[in-house]
């Protein structure tokens, strides 16, 4: 009967040292990631990858597919959706208003107490004003998008390395 009794404390100190060291690993791993975002944003080198798209006028979409923003020093390359009003027809609707590459533009780095504000003016491309990209911490991203002849749009996403 006693070893029925010290058996119990030694399986509940083992169940609780596995949970605890897999807390150990989760939190490593979110440290991990943290600093991989953070690095990929002061180095800029990442990719904003878009999950939904939030009209102005409009709900939430969800897109199926990969649709994304990728950043580096001397590049923007855009491959976005675009759903709204557009007020002047373009030339070639073949191609989207948000699907372009960029190699002139202004880029704008805040760093805030729960992630990063960035702003990224293209110089060279007519259908887009700027992109604001907010960063949290843990990578999640919100880029809006005002354009020169069209309604602003929303998309809702996360940043990964570049």
């Amino acid at each position: 009967m006693k070893n029925a009794y010290i058996f119990k404390p030694a399986v509940l100190l083992g169940i609780f040292a596995v949970f605890g060291f897999g807390a150990l690993q989760a939190q490593s791993k979110k440290a991990t990631e943290e600093k991989k975002i953070r690095e990929s944003i002061e180095t800029q080198n990442y990719v904003f990858k878009a999950q939904r798209l939030l009209p102005m006028n409009g709900s939430t979409r969800y897109l199926n597919g990969n649709y994304d923003l990728s950043v580096s020093e001397d590049k923007i390359v855009s491959f976005l959706p675009y759903m709204g009003r557009i007020y002047t027809a373009p030339i070639d609707p073949a191609n989207g208003p948000l699907r372009f590459t960029s190699t002139d533009f202004t880029y704008d780095e805040t760093k805030k107490r729960d992630g990063w504000d960035i702003s990224i003016k293209p110089k060279d491309v007519r259908s887009v004003r700027e992109f604001n990209l907010h960063v949290s911490d843990n990578g999640y991203a919100t880029l809006q998008v005002s354009g020169n002849d069209r309604q602003p749009v929303t998309f809702y996403g996360y940043v990964e390395e570049g």
